[in-house]
């Protein structure tokens, strides 16, 4: 299972605020994906590293 922060629409945005405002926290909306991750070589896994650290940023590598 990967998750990541959704992409809402404005409706969707409202009713989180709502929600947030009657417990008084801050909500996050994760959407999930089934998903296998790939089987990799350490070579392939430092090609990943050497993009992440690029980048800034952590990639998964999935099937």
């Amino acid at each position: 299972m990967l998750c990541s922060l959704s992409r809402l629409d404005k409706e969707k945005i409202k009713s989180i605020e709502s929600a947030e405002k009657q417990i008084g926290k801050t909500l996050l909306a994760f959407s999930c994906h089934d998903t296998a991750p790939a089987h990799l070589t350490p070579e392939e896994i430092a090609i990943i590293g050497e993009t992440e650290k690029k980048l800034g940023v952590v990639l998964v590598a999935v099937k």
